[in-house]
């Protein structure tokens, strides 16, 4: 037994989880955006996850998302 046999199953297996994480944290934050200019798309997801809102609770959620989505000042002490 070779020590190549352990070790690029373990570096491919790390690379995949790696560019997985990646992947999904790109198609989340689109998502996130293209929630943010259509409504419908915000109330259709809400919809799948049980949950009705009405045009007030849509209005936070899309504020709320703005929120989130603007970059974070940093502070400095």
């Amino acid at each position: 037994m070779n020590a190549w046999d352990i070790v690029i199953p373990v570096v491919t297996l790390v690379v995949g989880f790696v560019a997985g994480f990646a992947g999904g944290v790109f198609y989340l934050r689109s998502q996130i955006a293209k929630m943010q200019k259509d409504p419908e798309a915000l109330a259709k997801m809400a919809k799948q996850m049980g949950y009705n809102l009405n045009r007030q609770q849509l209005q936070q959620a899309q504020q709320m998302l703005k929120k989130q989505a603007q970059p974070k000042k940093r502070s400095r002490r």
